[in-house]
């Protein structure tokens, strides 16, 4: 194998990932002992390029972080002032008592935002604090000691071409070094997934659970909006059966965050998660917020959902897991940036205090520790049974039993054990002749859009003479096995457009990878049956653009 060549740049702590809780740690570092030296690589072009959520933030972590936020200019203006829950049907909808909610339900005190922005004034206040933050740098590779800890990564890799040879604008890219290096890439990052299996972070554990989330931000007309109102509904069109959920948040300046989330543990291969989002948006509650207005963007992102049960051991050797990384989302909240931020402080608190210490490379026991001690743990262990249970007694009977687990978590202190999660996301599949095929209607052009047409409006861009960053371990299993037998689902799951199987007349059916479409959703590395895909990052900078998200 060629010896390649690079520079090499040493740092107390490297993270890799700007996201909230990537900013958190580096912030917190900084606020520690403003003489570490502390270096933050994100792949996007900019901090909070690839950042997406719904989003409603519990500012407790913030509050802890930079207790002036609001003096500061914080971009949290809308607080929340009203909620709704709804069950729906295909042409009607029963609100939900609030007071039928358990408490942590109730969105008071929290604020609609979008964390794409808070994540770029949390990169503020990251610089003025001396953090050195490089956006445009994907990191490729992890860098092991001889001990085999981690020791740093490789980042900014360009100018490799799809035949795998170095063209005239190629580079090496850089080695950061760190004495620890922090992983905040996010919901099933490569880097991630690698240290978690070289290190056996997840056995033990309970197999992490993913969701499928596609959000629209929408200029509606001033007679439809409601700032601060917001908007959660389960049912149709998902079903009794596919566990999943809906949003719609009402943010300042008449604009409307819309998504829905798609458990990926579903059965059906036939199932369209893109077209169920397009398809919700003509419900009678839903679609005269929207009418005579206008989608201004377009997105989709994997989440973490196995919570409690499948957090995986927080620290290996030469640094930790943090936020996504590690997966800190309250799934019937919706919420997963504070404890994504709180993890992120904790970790920092941990390095910091090994670095003072002189005990650098010593493992970070007590960011475990503290974990285990703080209001994260507490925020999913009690609603660590709402995901298994809707996952095996469906919506009606999971959401009844997970709301009586919750009460009595709030009222007792206790609930009903701990439920499992049972398979893995990719291991649930029906065969296609087994299941339901799904109609769906075509998308009209104004409420609802074709895949391709919203892609555009996620500014996603890829080089097209680049290493495919979407890779098959064996290029003959998509039409082999799971066309004949799951119609080969990623045509379908992927809210992209990346995958297609073309059909020529005269021709065997032929598996096509449309990487430039790429939102790094991550879903197909999760879902793929055959565990076949792996989700490799692209060139530095590439991917989509996300405003306001």
């Amino acid at each position: 194998m060629e010896q390649v060549q690079r520079e090499a740049m040493e740092y107390d702590v490297v993270i890799v990932g700007a996201g909230p809780a990537g900013l958190s740690a580096a912030i917190r570092l900084k606020q520690i002992n403003p003489d570490l030296s502390v270096c933050l690589l994100e792949k996007g072009s900019e901090v909070g390029a690839h950042i997406l959520s719904g989003a409603v933030i519990d500012p407790v972590a913030l509050n802890e972080l930079i207790p002036d936020w609001k003096e500061q200019g914080a971009p949290l203006n809308t607080p929340v002032v009203e909620d709704r829950f709804y069950m729906l049907g295909p042409s009607g909808a029963l609100r939900i008592p609030n007071a039928l909610m358990p408490p942590l339900m109730n969105n008071h005190g929290n604020y609609a935002v979008s964390l794409g922005n808070i994540c770029r004034w949390l990169a503020q206040q990251a610089e003025a604090l001396g953090v050195e933050i490089y956006p445009g740098f994907a990191c490729s590779e992890v860098l092991y000691r001889e001990d085999g800890s981690v020791k740093g990564v490789v980042a900014g890799v360009v100018g490799i071409g799809k035949d795998g040879k170095k063209k005239p604008d190629y580079q090496p890219g850089m080695e950061l070094l760190g004495k620890y290096v922090l992983i905040a890439e996010g919901v099933r990052g490569s880097l991630a997934k690698e240290i978690i299996g070289k290190y056996k972070l997840s056995e033990g554990r309970e197999p992490q659970k993913f969701g499928l989330g596609m959000k629209e931000l929408w200029e509606v007309l001033p007679e439809n909006h409601r700032q601060g109102q917001v908007t959660h509904t389960m049912g149709w069109p998902l079903g009794t059966r596919t566990g999943g959920g809906t949003f719609m948040y009402h943010l300042e300046d008449n604009l409307v965050s819309i998504g829905l989330v798609v458990h990926l543990n579903y059965q059906n291969p036939h199932l369209f998660p893109y077209m169920e989002f397009q398809r919700f948006k003509h419900h009678p509650l839903i679609e005269p917020v929207l009418r005579g207005g206008r989608r201004i963007a377009y997105g989709a992102r994997a989440i973490t959902e196995g919570g409690f049960q499948s957090v995986p051991k927080l620290y290996f050797p030469g640094g930790a897991l943090i936020g996504c990384s590690a997966g800190f989302v309250n799934v019937p909240r919706i919420k997963g940036s504070h404890n994504a931020m709180k993890t992120g402080m904790m970790a920092a608190e941990a390095a910091a205090a090994a670095l003072a210490a002189g005990r650098a490379g010593d493992e970070l026991v007590d960011y475990e520790t503290a974990y285990q001690n703080s209001w994260v743990y507490e925020d999913l262990k009690r609603v660590k049974n709402v995901k298994p249970m809707w996952s095996k007694l469906g919506l009606v009977g999971g959401l009844a039993l997970g709301g009586l687990d919750m009460w009595m978590n709030q009222i007792l202190g206790f609930g009903l054990g701990t439920w499992k999660h049972g398979k893995p996301d990719y291991a649930t599949l029906k065969p296609a002749d087994q299941a339901r095929p799904i109609s769906y209607p075509k998308p009209d052009g104004e409420i609802s859009f074709d895949r391709l047409t919203n892609v555009a409006f996620s500014g996603t861009n890829h080089e097209e003479d680049q290493k495919v960053h979407l890779q098959l371990k064996n290029p003959e299993v998509p039409i082999g096995e799971n066309l004949p037998i799951y119609d080969e689902p990623a045509q379908r799951y992927c809210p992209a457009g990346v995958y297609e199987v073309v059909r020529e007349e005269g021709k065997p059916p032929r598996f096509q990878i449309n990487h430039q479409n790429c939102v790094h959703c991550k879903t197909c590395d999760i879902k793929d049956p055959a565990q076949n895909i792996n989700w490799a990052v692209p060139q530095g900078g590439e991917g989509p653009n996300y405003p306001n998200m």
